[in-house]
């Protein structure tokens, strides 16, 4: 017969910190735009948490006029969450394993410590469980998914799996193993992606450089100004809006939709149609915000939603085709990200930053000739990156399962009673 864990409270397991409070929150000043240098006092950004991963670059300098506050400097074993955000990144915990000195918590986050019953290693993983992560999702507050907030008191009742120091540390190796496997896969994957990118970003220039070819802004070359789509909720049997997650490889996948809570005539100012260009407005990574994608074929009725803006290229001067090939290059890319704001984590750009980019415009026979001479490169990239989006999605999936095998005690043959209080989630 199997052993069964205690069950223990959040807060019944953590030690005061200096403040005395078992969660501490850290402090949201107006800093500069830029990273502190080494030695210089930052302010953590949401995004240096990221799902098991904490990453310290991701700070503001904070101006030498504001006093620090060392008692929320982060260290080395500390537990971090984000408590506050979108839905996606409200609620996200990281252990902090190595950190550069005079960095502190920003007011969207938590920091918390285990008492000696807890590996810190072992509760990390447990906040990352699907279990705890529901749990952790019906816990939040606020009126709409954009702005959630996560409060001291409701994490504090979430419930803990207590099994012996010497069980978790077996549970720690056997899922730390198995991800580190899995992390490495991804990351060849990934590698691969990286260096036909790379080949494919040097084949374009080098084909652009070949043509003359004007400087134009986005603005100047549009039929009709960019304009942001609509936020509606999901209804069944109601009119087809698309999701952020059509827009890929430069393409959109017109099957990435949802039934909206609205009517056709509701929509009909934002159908999409072939030709249109969509870029995505918002993304918690700076890498995909200000992405693009072209509708290549005629869609049936469907439209787009805010968080995606439409473009609609004039032909007669810029081939749709080819601005889905310049609009993700590298030259482009650096024009987005240099304009792009973050907020709560998320970095977004707007119509006036996009409407400034500025493109490479040669003559349509020019544009059509580029078009040819990279399309193999282009094809076969966009196989890869389908190839690596389907491991991720695998990789994702085998995660979740390794961590609910854990922590139901399937990894190590012990069991946990978590699995009779299933009803109790939410």
């Amino acid at each position: 017969m199997t052993a069964t864990w205690p069950r223990l409270r959040m807060a019944d397991v953590l030690v005061p910190q200096g403040n005395r409070k078992l969660v501490q929150q850290g402090w949201s000043p107006k800093c500069h735009a830029y990273p502190a240098p080494d030695g210089a006092w930052g302010v953590l950004k949401t995004t240096a948490i990221q799902a098991g991963r904490f990453e310290p670059e991701h700070n503001k300098m904070l101006p030498e006029s504001l006093k620090p506050r060392p008692q929320i400097e982060v260290a080395a074993g500390d537990l971090l969450i984000t408590c506050a955000g979108p839905r996606s990144r409200c609620g996200v915990p990281a252990l902090v394993r190595h950190t550069r000195g005079r960095l502190m918590m920003s007011g969207k986050m938590y920091r918390f410590r285990p008492d000696d019953r807890v590996d810190p290693r072992f509760l990390e993983l447990w906040l990352l469980s699907p279990e705890a992560q529901q749990r952790i999702d019906a816990m939040k507050t606020g009126i709409s998914d954009s702005g959630l907030n996560l409060t001291h008191d409701r994490f504090g009742q979430l419930p803990v799996p207590g099994p012996p120091i010497n069980e978790q540390n077996r549970i720690v190796d056997l899922l730390e193993d198995h991800l580190s496997r899995l992390d490495a896969a991804d990351g060849y994957l990934n590698a691969a992606q990286r260096r036909d990118a790379v080949l494919h970003d040097q084949l374009l220039a080098n084909e652009l450089a070949a043509v003359p070819s004007d400087d134009v802004s986005l603005g100047e070359l549009l039929l009709v100004g960019l304009s942001n789509g609509k936020s509606v909720p999901t209804q069944e049997g109601g009119f087809p809006v698309l999701r952020l997650t059509a827009l890929r490889d430069g393409r959109i996948d017109l099957a990435e939709r949802k039934a909206g809570a609205w009517t056709a005539d509701d929509a009909a100012r934002f159908l999409v149609q072939r030709g249109d260009f969509l870029i995505s407005r918002g993304n918690g990574s700076l890498r995909l915000v200000g992405r693009g994608g072209l509708v290549d074929h005629d869609p049936d009725a469907v439209a787009f939603p805010d968080t995606l803006i439409r473009a609609r290229p004039d032909a007669g001067r810029l081939m749709p085709d080819f601005m889905a090939l310049v609009w993700n290059s590298p030259a482009i890319r650096r024009q987005i990200e240099a304009s792009a704001r973050t907020t709560a984590g998320i970095y977004k750009v707007n119509q006036k930053d996009l409407e400034a980019v500025r493109l490479p415009v040669p003559s349509l026979d020019d544009q059509q000739r580029v078009l040819e001479s990279v399309s193999s490169s282009r094809d076969g990239l966009a196989a890869l990156s389908r190839e690596v989006e389907r491991s991720r999605t695998r990789s994702a999936g085998l995660r979740r399962s390794l961590l609910a095998a854990a922590f139901s005690g399937r990894l190590t043959g012990n069991s946990s009673n978590f699995e009779q209080d299933r009803e109790a989630v939410g």
